[in-house]
């Protein structure tokens, strides 16, 4: 019986956190009420609250759900990590990078609702906007390892090339989900591996 609950809880849970992404997306995270998603559950406020405090709460399970699509681990330095990355960046010939890259790009079309949430949630809520910087920070925080690791770079700039790469990887893809092109054999895409394999990886042999 006790298993029986505890697996309703859970489903509740899902429930509301598939819901309140789904709003969040046609509505707008300020539009979007407590009672919106708990309606749209087929249950109250009161329990939604009975799993989520507030709707910043919400976002911080939205994150989470979006760091296990993305396949980032528990880092005990920094919150989350990819070690693929850390490794990827490590290496770093266009051969191993490309990869990476070409992997994230695969999950684009899964992970569109929540680029989209945190963007506009981000954009109005402070609390949103540091939860989306110190994310963005951890993924930072794996390129400038795997700089740091293969000792690329003078250390004072890694982390901001790192930055750099990231603003990049997150600039096209919030071009692709305002006016999606074909995921395959993009030319688009190529020059965004080329531009992170200048910026993080070894020169190319002339």
């Amino acid at each position: 019986m006790a298993n029986l609950r505890a697996k309703k809880k859970e489903e509740t849970r899902r429930h509301l956190l598939d819901q309140a992404l789904r709003l969040f997306e046609e509505q707008g995270y300020v539009a979007t009420t407590i009672d919106d998603i708990a309606t749209a559950v087929g249950t109250t406020r009161v329990t939604f609250y009975a799993h989520f405090p507030n709707k910043a709460e919400v976002m911080q399970a939205l994150f989470r759900d979006l760091n296990e699509r993305l396949e980032r681990g528990e880092s005990t330095e920094h919150r989350s990590t990819s070690r693929p990355l850390v490794d990827a960046v490590a290496v770093g010939t266009r051969d191993a990078i490309r990869p990476w890259l070409m992997a994230q790009v695969a999950r684009w079309p899964a992970i569109r609702p929540y680029i989209i949430v945190v963007s506009e949630a981000g954009a109005v809520d402070p609390e949103i906007r540091e939860l989306n910087d110190a994310w963005f920070g951890e993924v930072i925080a794996d390129v400038t390892e795997g700089m740091t690791r293969a000792g690329r770079f003078d250390p004072e700039t890694r982390h901001f090339r790192g930055y750099l790469a990231m603003e990049l990887l997150h600039s096209t893809n919030l071009k692709w989900i305002r006016t999606p092109w074909p995921l395959d054999d993009s030319p688009e895409l190529e020059v965004l591996v080329s531009a992170w394999t200048h910026l993080l990886g070894e020169p190319a042999a002339s």
